[in-house]
């Protein structure tokens, strides 16, 4: 069985991305490739940092695979319209309102967002502060990701919709018709997006954002098939 491994949403927290990497690296199974879920930024100090590691790491050829989540996507909405509301919240929010976080990943790119600053202003440095390097990466990260016998995604699938005809919106914000399907895709479905105290491994999906983003430990896992394994100082366990 060929392994993979996969990390969820990671929100900023780069001492717990490093803790993450260093479990991958002490595994047996150390050189296999990795997929990161989506969401690298907001709501944690360090999204900078972390969109530098996932790059460098990328650069210096480590098979790492990166999708898009939809706290990716709002840095380059918030850039065309500080005033973007993304209809798939649950209720009207700006990128920058505290349930979003996005003011977390400005600051780690030096720009003040002081509650005095109009939110253009606030745009406006941002657009000369975060490296077009930055930008042109997260508007390529893949939405999917295929392997043998998984399907890595940040948010989930729609039921009744063939894989290739998925739309990016729900790739990467679905939650209830994909978290409440037992339909069975052929592989395992392995996604983030939907936080819990610790991931869950379902009968059709596991769900691997364990809430970084609210404090709680960034969990790596080894996939082999439909088997998962989460990392940990004393290495494997089954979930």
């Amino acid at each position: 069985m060929t392994p993979i491994f996969a990390i969820g949403d990671i929100h900023g927290q780069i001492d717990r991305l490093h803790e993450a990497l260093e479990m991958i690296e002490r595994d047996d199974d150390s050189d296999a490739p990795v997929v990161f879920l989506g969401d690298y930024v907001d709501r944690g100090p360090d999204s900078r940092a972390v969109i530098d590691t996932l790059m460098r790491g990328q650069a210096e050829g480590r098979p790492w695979t990166c999708l898009m989540g939809n706290h990716d996507r709002y840095v380059l909405r918030f850039l065309d319209n500080p005033l973007y509301d993304d209809p798939q919240t649950s209720r009207p929010l700006l990128w920058t309102d505290p349930p979003l976080g996005g003011r977390a990943t400005l600051a780690s790119y030096g720009v003040n967002v002081g509650d005095h600053r109009t939110l253009t202003a606030i745009r406006d440095d941002a657009a000369e502060a975060i490296p077009q390097a930055h930008l042109d990466w997260i508007a390529a990260l893949p939405r999917l990701h295929e392997a043998d016998h998984q399907i890595f995604v940040h948010a989930g699938l729609r039921p009744g919709v063939p894989l290739d005809a998925q739309a990016e919106d729900d790739l990467i914000w679905i939650r209830k018709p994909f978290l409440e399907t037992e339909h069975d895709w052929g592989r395992l479905v392995v996604h983030g997006h939907t936080a819990l105290d610790f991931p869950q491994l379902y009968a059709n999906r596991l769900n691997l954002d364990g809430g970084a983003g609210y404090g709680r430990p960034l969990f790596p896992a080894l996939l082999l098939g439909r088997e998962a394994f989460l990392l940990g100082p004393g290495g494997r366990t089954r979930l």
